[in-house]
């Protein structure tokens, strides 16, 4: 989550401008050829149950896994599911939740960037959507600046933008406290968070069972399932004086491009969630989603997520 884990990429580059069961067939032989009578009862059986074999239970590295049938909610993978882990930005999932469900969101309203979002990014050497001061960028941009390049300036604007109160402050409390009912709300017992973008006070954590239960709960929103898929976005912004620039964001998720019908979901990374992602695919009309914690490195919860997807899907 913080510069210099992997998962948490600047990359976001700046453009100003001045315009605008396997089948078996039925083995039946000839009455000539029949087995004696003491046998062939037992042969007929051997004959006809087709030879199926079950997939092995892959091995990762992350200390925390599990693997869910989106469709049908059923578990297809656990290793210490439901063990309480520091999240990193895999907690950006959440905000992003909270903000889609707001009664008439307009995701075309335009949030002027503030100073206090790029001092948060310096100040925690933070995971940067590169948003300027003074720009004026919409509540969408936001989310993709948010979940593609996983910019805790993004994080932070929103936050400050939905929560309720008269000072920054309040508003970002506010906003935390929207994340853990909406948390509680959804059953997500073994979660909390105490920040907007995983950079907690040692009270930031959920499990693999109940990220993956997010992550299945905000793909329900068209635009969130939209965003998390897309690899890399153009966006145009405001500038304080009336023009325009171009914001470049590529996903940090590797599974995009990497992993036949990947559909996202996010990375997440730092000192204490270690390499985690949450991760989802289609194939064959048969949606598998599920979550890594504290893998072993980047390359680490790339592999492990591969693994059990395809795991997944032949369960």
């Amino acid at each position: 989550m913080k510069i210099g884990i992997a998962g948490t990429h600047r990359v976001a580059t700046v453009m100003v401008t001045s315009s605008t069961v396997l089948t078996a067939a039925a083995l039946t032989a000839p009455a000539a050829a029949a087995a004696p009578a003491a046998t062939a009862p037992t042969a007929a059986r051997t004959a006809a149950t087709p030879t199926v074999t079950a997939a092995k239970k892959p091995s990762v590295t992350a200390r925390g896994g599990y693997v869910m049938n989106s469709g049908t909610g059923r578990s297809l993978y656990t290793k210490a599911a439901d063990t309480r882990r520091s999240t990193g930005s895999t907690t950006k999932i959440m905000t992003a939740r909270v903000v889609l469900a707001r009664k008439n969101l307009d995701l075309s309203r335009k949030v002027t960037i503030r100073k206090a979002y790029s001092d948060y990014i310096v100040r925690n050497t933070a995971s940067s959507a590169r948003l300027i001061v003074g720009d004026k960028v919409t509540v969408r941009q936001l989310l993709y600046g948010m979940m593609l390049p996983s910019g805790c300036d993004a994080a932070y604007a929103l936050a400050d933008t939905f929560g309720k109160g008269s000072t920054r402050k309040a508003r970002v409390k506010s906003f935390i406290g929207s994340m853990n009912s909406t948390a509680r709300g959804l059953g997500l017992k073994n979660t909390h968070f105490d920040s907007f973008d995983g950079i907690g006070k040692g009270r930031n954590y959920s499990t693999p069972r109940d990220l993956t239960r997010l992550a299945r709960d905000a793909m329900r929103s068209p635009t969130f399932r939209s965003i998390v898929k897309t690899r890399s976005t153009k966006q145009k912004t405001i500038t304080r004086s009336g023009g325009y620039r171009y914001m470049n964001w590529r996903n940090t998720n590797p599974l995009l491009g990497g992993y036949s019908g990947a559909l996202g979901v996010k990375t997440g990374s730092g000192p204490e969630a270690k390499y985690c992602l949450v991760f989802a695919a289609k194939r064959g009309g048969k949606t598998v989603i599920g979550t890594v914690l504290a893998s072993s490195s980047s390359a680490g919860r790339t592999k492990d997520a591969k693994k059990l997807l395809s795991y997944g899907f032949a369960r």
